[in-house]
């Protein structure tokens, strides 16, 4: 279920499905978030693009906790709106050899995920792109955490969200946003 603001965007709403996903990967093909089989949850991850340094800061530091989201039964996929060479480029930057690394998402599925969108303002940035967004999603396909970002520092620690999952998956803790 989502709700429309100003005709662009959609709200996703707490405990209703997540809309579709597709798209291609550095290393593992297409990916399909309806094809996704986690233990507790698909922690989808938007990042701006390789122009962003803390972009690059960020996917760095999601490469090296991936043990740790595996270990609570969470599989991870980071996505942006770069092309097949800047996520290649960006991969490399990285470090990345784990971490599948989404690209090509487009302008639709950026508004039907609810991203907030930014016009490039500098030289080495795109023209759109979507800002910073992380997403779980239960095996069932239902949304339960959306943390969506209006500027390159507004994401969600990482250490902060483990020891969240810490608690949520053996206490079973509901839904939240959900109204």
């Amino acid at each position: 279920m989502t709700a429309t603001v100003n005709g662009t965007s959609a709200k996703l709403v707490m405990g209703h499905t997540a809309p579709a996903l597709e798209v291609n990967t550095l290393s593992h093909g297409l990916w399909n978030l309806a094809d996704q089989t986690p233990e507790n949850y698909t922690m989808i991850v938007f990042y701006r693009g390789l122009h962003c340094p803390v972009c690059v800061q960020y996917i760095s530091e999601l490469e090296q906790k991936l043990d740790a989201f595996s270990q609570l039964g969470v599989t991870v996929i980071a996505i942006s709106g770069d092309d097949q060479e800047k996520a290649a480029q960006l991969q490399a930057k990285t470090n990345s050899q784990q971490l599948t690394l989404g690209y090509g998402l487009t302008y639709d599925d950026m508004r039907r995920w609810g991203l907030y969108l930014s016009k490039g303002h500098f030289d080495n940035e795109p023209t759109l792109f979507s800002e910073p967004a992380l997403f779980l999603i239960k095996p069932n396909g239902h949304i339960y955490l959306a943390n969506l970002g209006t500027h390159p520092f507004s994401r969600i620690s990482f250490d902060f969200l483990i020891q969240g999952l810490e608690y949520v998956i053996p206490n079973n803790y509901p839904f939240r946003g959900t109204e």
